[in-house]
């Protein structure tokens, strides 16, 4: 049977799973998978999984519960595999490499931030400081350009604002980086310019959160800046 798996452990992690219980429904227990310095935290995996609130919010439950006991490795919602065998093996073999992510998140939480900028502010912006763009626009506006300086100008705009985007992320990833161990970038997707996970010493979180509230408010009301956190170090596992 398929199990479920929560998290990896130091086998000498305390491991107390009274009162806590993970996903399905009825919520199956949690067990221990021992392996020579490693452990798993895992359950049986229900017959048909999916992201319902009541099993993610089981996941978190169990998750926060090792994590107040001490370090650990935490799987995202939905991690399966074949048996215990199989978590066992996996275990040894990767031995090396999970004990190098225990130090490494010890003692620390993650956070996420997420940033956009507004698009007619940001259009604006680039009006006002390339004359190139200004020029074909006012030329647009007149009547005097065609199709390709249509083209034109919304090229060279796009490029104004990837150049505008990745430099905003750059001052802001490298304003946060004395606050956090680690950093980890994703790509951003939709209006954002801007995805990135910290991993922050948990005795630096205060710290941390007001360089970033510092941070929005220097953007201003242009700029959205979404955090999450703290939480378990999944972008660092």
């Amino acid at each position: 049977m398929s199990v479920y798996v929560y998290a990896i452990t130091a086998a000498t992690h305390p491991l107390r799973l009274d009162g806590v219980t993970g996903v399905g429904d009825p919520p199956q227990p949690l067990r221990i998978v021992k392996g020579t310095s490693l452990a798993a935290v895992i359950s049986d995996a229900p017959d048909e999984l999916r992201a319902k609130r009541r099993d993610v919010l089981a996941h978190v439950a169990a998750l926060e519960n090792l994590m107040e006991q001490g370090t650990v490795l935490p799987l995202r919602f939905g991690a399966l595999a074949p048996d215990e065998e199989t978590v066992r093996d996996t275990m040894e073999e990767r031995t090396d490499a999970y004990q190098e992510r225990l130090k490494a998140v010890e003692g620390c939480t993650e956070f996420h931030l997420k940033v956009s900028c507004d698009e007619e502010a940001l259009l604006r912006e680039v009006l006002r400081q390339s004359d190139d763009a200004r020029r074909m626009n006012e030329e647009i506006r007149a009547g005097r350009g065609g199709q390709d300086l249509k083209v034109a100008l919304g090229e060279l705009v796009a490029d104004e604002v990837r150049v505008r985007h990745e430099t905003y992320a750059s001052g802001i990833i490298e304003a946060l980086r004395p606050s956090a161990r680690e950093i980890q970038q994703s790509v951003a997707s939709g209006d954002d310019f801007l995805s990135v996970s910290f991993l922050v010493e948990q005795e630096r979180t205060e710290e941390f959160v007001a360089r970033e509230t510092g941070l929005a408010e220097q953007h201003g009301e242009d700029f959205d800046f979404r955090l999450r956190g703290p939480l378990p170090p999944y972008s660092f596992v």
